[in-house]
């Protein structure tokens, strides 16, 4: 009889093409790649000099994000690039798509957004899949019991030509989240105390498998902000086994597949079985996580809001909390916050807009904090606007934006000025990473609001005590 295998077994040995060997990775076939306009314009160069065409365009599927303003174009229509390099990334791509005919969601579509958003929304994403992009975050799809991963320029160029890529295989680590977060901890908290518990880089070489009691009561949206953050723990990407609640999530979608009855039977069957053996095995208590927020620059530098930053135990840590410019064994409540961010492929979902909106509703941004709300596709934005959102960020005095990658990575013009001290949902806090000089809590959108009223990093559940007392 066959050993019992995991779901990344299931879906690796599907795709293999050629057996990796001593001297050579495999050659895995990949079933979904997606393209932006950063990452591809060398891809699409070096196809052009070998005179080669896209193998597979029915399975490549672009969209602007990155470099896209998030204001809207003049009266004459012209849209306020941060500089003519951003403008040309965008016309490439466009030009690009034209002529190997790859789908683009473009300016003028319905379905554009941040990749790592709108593919889900489509359908494009299906369990068992293997998904790549040229962008780390593509880890997103695993929510949907997909193989996703990032990848390199020269990998996105080597999909493009070939509908293949060269793998060696990763090992294999399973993080159990048994029992149930409490009110107001989010799967943002969740996340970065997952991160906190594997180490910045402790889940390096290893494909992550989330499971247990915890992890399937998340919805799909709070599914995708872990899988979207398994990266920050060095993983390769992150995966949770299909159920009923991503057959509801894809039914009915423009890209499912017309026999769903069919496909669904074989997506529930990807599962671990029971038995099938991991390189590594960790496990947590939900009802221990409290809502989290960042204290350093990498992601696992994190601890319940309100606890202490704790002493720095070697140089990095100590430059960390310098370039932070806090203080240990202080709590990191207690400095003035300038910026807040809500938005990214992390947390530019729906169900992250209705979590900071309940929060603000009723409520102001404190003066002197500015605060961006920034839907992650047209669809989140259009359902936002639908359900009267936008109302309640604009009158709490928050700026309501177009869909984009925008501060995540402050490359389009929002950012975060030097020595800024920001609230963002995004992903990562890096030196920088929203702007040179800028400083990064990484919290979620619950926290990100109760922070711009308060002028100060916040427990969310202060507010949702003041709105249940009223």
């Amino acid at each position: 009889m066959r050993s019992p295998r995991t779901l990344f077994d299931k879906i690796w040995e599907a795709h293999v093409v050629q057996a990796e060997t001593a001297d050579a990775p495999a050659i895995l076939y990949v079933d979904l790649h997606l393209v932006h306009e950063v990452t591809s314009p060398q891809a699409f160069a070096e196809l052009k000099a070998r005179g080669l065409k896209v193998r597979r365009p029915d399975r490549t599927f672009a969209t602007l994000d990155h470099s896209t303003p998030t204001l809207p174009p003049d009266a004459d229509g012209r849209r306020p690039y941060t500089s003519p390099a951003a403008a040309a990334q965008v016309g490439q791509l466009r030009a690009n798509c034209a002529e190997h005919r790859i789908p683009l969601a473009d300016w003028n579509s319905a379905d554009r957004g941040v990749v790592h958003v709108m593919a889900p929304e489509l359908g494009l994403t299906h369990p068992g899949m293997v998904v790549v992009c040229g962008d780390s975050h593509t880890a997103t799809h695993g929510a949907f019991g997909a193989l996703a991963f990032g990848i390199g320029t020269s990998e996105v160029g080597h999909v493009l030509a070939t509908q293949c890529l060269l793998q060696r295989k990763p090992k294999q680590m399973r993080v159990t989240v048994n029992g149930r977060l409490r009110a107001g901890v989010s799967a943002k908290d969740l996340t970065l105390a997952i991160i906190n518990s594997i180490g910045f880089g402790g889940g390096s070489g290893y494909v992550i498998e989330y499971a247990g009691e915890a992890i399937r009561a998340l919805g799909m949206e709070g599914r995708m902000t872990l899988c979207n953050m398994s990266i920050e723990a060095g993983a390769r990407a992150g995966m949770v086994a299909p159920d009923e609640k991503t057959l509801a999530y894809l039914r009915g979608r423009r890209h499912a597949p017309l026999a769903f009855a069919e496909a669904a039977e074989r997506w529930l069957s990807l599962r671990s079985d029971e038995g099938a053996a991991f390189d590594k095995e960790l496990t947590l208590d939900a009802s221990t996580v409290a809502p989290m927020a960042t204290f350093g620059t990498t992601p696992d530098a994190s601890i319940p809001i309100g606890a202490p930053a704790p002493a720095p135990r070697n140089e990095s840590e100590v430059k960390a909390l310098n370039y932070m410019a806090f203080a240990a064994g202080a709590p990191t409540t207690g400095y003035d916050v300038d910026v807040v961010f809500v938005g990214s492929c992390t947390n530019g979902r729906l169900s992250d807009l209705r979590d900071a909106a309940d929060v603000l509703r009723g409520q102001r941004v404190k003066d002197g904090v500015r605060m961006l709300v920034v839907p992650g596709s047209e669809a989140v934005k259009r359902q936002a606007e639908a359900e009267g959102l936008d109302r309640v960020f604009i009158e709490a005095g928050a700026e309501w934006r177009l869909p984009g990658c925008s501060m995540c990575i402050a490359m389009n013009g929002d950012f975060v000025g030097p020595g800024q001290l920001a609230v963002s949902t995004s992903n990562r806090n890096f030196e920088g990473r929203q702007g040179k000089g800028a400083r990064t809590i990484l919290a979620s959108p619950a926290t990100a609001a109760a922070s711009a009223i308060a002028g100060r990093l916040t427990d969310p559940r202060v507010f949702a005590r003041e709105l249940a007392d009223a």
